[in-house]
């Protein structure tokens, strides 16, 4: 448990990238009541600032994160009204990452397992070390990892997905990228400097925009085909309206770096 004085989640902003550090490292970065609610907290406060554009989340210590605090589930004696908000919780924080109008990037390392792993799926993009591990080992103790399994079913194929869930295995980062679980690996030395250029060049785009983009990938992903072509065709018809879609064009055709004003 951290001290009062010892936040659950740093934060540190520069060139537009809110760099978001889980800050349990003696525990792996497991997801306590604490953690998810700081968390849920930092995310709300960066959905209303202009100034961040890109968000990182990484973890302090040894690991990126080893899923929720098992040793919190059971001094509280697995309590049906803890466990219901528990698990409630960790699912509005892994849902606000995805409605966040701005992209989030995993930046792993360690271990990410269980709801660490769910963690690194929810993100919109993920750079692993060359020498993170992911797993959903609950069936190893037998607590499927039944809500691990939403935002991982939705990132990797379905085989890759269940052999992950039915065997509880520990995986490499190189199958990870394989799996599309993670988009890039980088030596561990390289880690945050490879993590940050991505979200530095991300930040450089229109911060209108790509909030746009971010909602319509989501919503389009769980609609049937042709409803996806009218709502995205909708969503283009609009952009087109906005200040910033005319400036890039513009900029474009000019052949000079747009100006953006998020408008």
């Amino acid at each position: 448990m951290n001290s009062p004085e010892t936040p659950f989640v740093l934060r540190d902003d520069a060139d537009g990238v809110a760099t978001l550090t889980l800050n349990r490292p003696n525990a792996r970065n497991a997801l306590s009541q604490g953690m998810l609610r700081a968390l849920r907290e930092r995310l709300r406060e960066i959905a209303a600032d202009e100034t961040a554009r890109v968000v990182v989340i990484a973890g302090a210590g040894p690991a990126f994160c080893a899923g929720h605090d098992l040793k919190e589930l059971r001094a509280a004696d697995y309590d049906e009204s803890y466990t219901e908000a528990l698990f409630g919780e960790c699912a509005e924080v892994m849902q606000a990452i995805v409605r966040l109008p701005k992209p989030v990037i995993a930046q792993v390392h360690g271990i990410a397992t269980a709801a660490g792993a769910q963690l690194v799926a929810s993100c919109d993009l993920a750079v692993a070390a060359d020498d993170a591990r992911f797993a959903t080992p609950g069936v190893n103790i037998g607590l499927f990892c039944s809500t691990p399994m939403v935002a991982l079913s939705r990132n990797v194929a379905h085989k890759h997905a269940l052999q992950m869930l039915l065997t509880g295995d520990l995986i490499d980062a190189a199958t990870a990228f394989r799996f599309g679980l993670v988009n890039e690996l980088a030596p561990a030395a390289e880690l945050a400097a490879r993590t940050a250029a991505l979200a530095r060049q991300i930040a450089t785009k229109s911060p209108l925009t790509l909030a746009i983009g971010k909602e319509a990938y989501y919503r389009q992903a769980e609609l049937p085909l042709a409803d996806a072509y009218d709502y995205t065709r909708r969503v283009m018809v609009d952009n087109l309206k906005a200040q910033d879609a005319r400036e890039g064009i513009g900029a474009f055709v000019e052949k000079r770096p747009p100006v953006w004003c998020g408008r």
